[in-house]
């Protein structure tokens, strides 16, 4: 690895995961020195070999239209067992915050009454919709899954970045990427104890079935895509056959007398429960946008009279604002009664007066973000923004402050990266992804780390050209020995173990003998 690594060095002010004052950081040793036993040729070969194999296997993400390879790089992302425990324990307080604010605001408002958050903050957010008030969650969850969007700071500190209680995506590559890197480095692989995320869809699947309205023993459970041409089509169709559930569009579904029903060849089939990879705002066209053809008419009733549940639920992304993101540190203390045990990105709120008058002596040093943007998309990065722009910029904050917040330039970590046949460090963030069964919150060993692959650039979204790395999670005598010791199997939450297999077996045996009419197959 020599040739490899030789003219490596870090980003200026940057925290570097692999190397550090005192030379290679633990979590990485064994890693390097089983990498070292390849030459740089071969460590380049398989990182082409990475590349074709996931265009074959139509591992893919659209960007401007066009499907292109989800970028892998040959060298994973690797944390230590105590540095794991630091991430879990603390995007599960994240969750059970979130999960008693969003049951509050279209409950009770007990935060409002409180003055832990302005109630304007709420009802002003474009993703709040007071058409869903009132509904009860049949096991009290909101957010079934939940990417919580983490970077490390200058001194190597996971921050919180931001929430999404949305639709949250991006959990099929992480499958795909630990299969892919034990197909690409065996010899790397095996040689260390990497806790498993291939149990993912199975504890989805349990916190789905938990959340079936009351009385339904054996729920239907379906995805519902946008259809082929939504740019994470093939994360839709992964989930929905290792899950063993039908994949369906809104043609496919039916609503009737307050109920919701499949159209299968053998007739309708009721559906419990919708894992919805659709936005809020096409979901309903009752409701919501009568436009839209990606959804159905009709489930906002079926979801309030109890007959269905919608996962994740409708008006969530209330949380996703980024204006309420400068909120959940007090409401982790109101709700939970705790401190935060991830600390947030220091945040400007523009609607303050005071925040918006020093931002704007200050443009040209910060990073403005709009509060209901993702992907990256309509970020000012003040330092490499022209005297144009920011001028723009000033002019779209003064006209609506509450549409914008502004935080200091974070320096997110830098992993070394395969550019041009070398090693170069890129900026990174991690999204570990929570399921919550409403008895428990699993956090999926790793997450996805995505990979800013331009020099110098800070924007790592899939959707900017980003791309992704295997992130390991190392048990605690993550380097194997000469003696192996077998781990026990992590429980899937909400799941009896006996009867797990017989009986989602012989469900999904049963489900796939019914051909849908129309739409994708899964």
């Amino acid at each position: 690895m020599s040739l490899l690594f030789r003219d490596y060095a870090g980003t200026p002010k940057a925290f570097d995961e692999v190397v550090g004052a005192q030379g290679v950081r633990v979590a990485y040793g064994s890693v390097l020195r089983q990498l070292a036993k390849l030459d740089a040729d071969e460590v380049r070969a398989r990182a082409e070999y990475l590349k074709s194999t996931y265009l074959d296997q139509g591992v893919t993400f659209d960007i401007g239209g066009e499907e292109r390879p989800f970028p892998l790089d040959i060298v994973p992302r690797v944390l230590l067992a105590e540095e794991w425990a630091e991430v879990e324990e603390g995007v599960a307080q994240r969750v059970r915050a979130l999960e008693a604010f969003l049951s509050d605001i279209y409950g009770e408002g007990r935060a409002f009454r409180d003055r832990v958050i302005p109630r304007r903050v709420v009802v002003t957010s474009p993703h709040y919709h007071r058409v869903v008030a009132g509904i009860r969650m049949p096991n009290r969850v909101r957010c079934h899954v939940a990417g919580i969007d983490l970077v490390r700071d200058e001194v190597g500190r996971f921050r919180v970045l931001e929430d999404n209680v949305r639709v949250p995506s991006g959990v099929s590559y992480v499958m795909t990427n630990r299969r892919a890197m034990f197909s690409a480095l065996p010899e790397v692989t095996a040689r260390h104890r990497i806790r498993p995320v291939e149990g993912y869809p199975l504890q989805l699947l349990a916190a789905l079935r938990a959340s079936a309205p009351s009385g339904v023993s054996d729920p239907t459970v379906v995805v519902l895509t946008p259809g082929v041409y939504n740019s994470a089509y093939f994360e839709h169709a992964l989930l929905a056959r290792m899950m063993g559930v039908e994949l369906v569009e809104g043609r496919d579904l039916v609503c009737h007398n307050g109920r919701v029903s499949v159209r299968t060849t053998q007739g309708l089939r009721p559906v419990h429960v919708i894992y919805r990879r659709v936005d809020d705002e096409f979901l309903d066209p009752a409701q919501f946008r009568s436009d839209s053809m990606l959804g159905c008419a009709g489930l906002i009733t079926a979801a309030r009279a109890g007959n269905v549940t919608i996962a994740n639920a409708v008006g969530n992304g209330v949380a996703d604002d980024k204006l309420v993101y400068t909120y959940i540190p007090d409401l982790i203390r109101y709700y939970l009664g705790e401190e935060p045990k991830l600390a947030s990105v220091d945040t400007w709120r523009l609607e303050d007066e005071t925040h918006r008058e020093e931002v704007l002596d200050r443009l040209d040093e910060l990073v403005l973000k709009p509060v209901d943007g993702s992907g990256g998309k309509g970020i000012v990065i003040g330092p490499r923004a022209n005297a144009k722009q920011l001028d723009a910029l000033r002019a779209r904050i003064l006209k609506d402050p509450r549409g914008w917040i502004a935080q200091p330039v974070v320096q997110l970590s830098t992993v070394p990266t395969m550019i041009d046949g070398k090693m170069a460090p890129r900026h990174v963030d991690l999204r570990p992804f929570a399921v919550n069964s409403g008895d428990s919150i699993y956090v999926l060993p790793g997450g996805l780390t995505r990979v800013a692959l331009p020099e110098g650039e800070l924007i790592v979204n899939s959707s900017q050209g980003g791309g992704s790395k295997d992130t390991w999670v190392l048990a605690e005598d993550g380097v194997r020995g000469h003696r192996r010791r077998r781990r026990p199997r992590e429980p899937l939450a909400g799941v009896p173990q006996g009867a797990l297999g017989a009986e989602l077996v012989q469900k999904q045996a049963q489900q796939q003998q019914q051909t849908r009419i129309g739409g994708a197959s899964c």
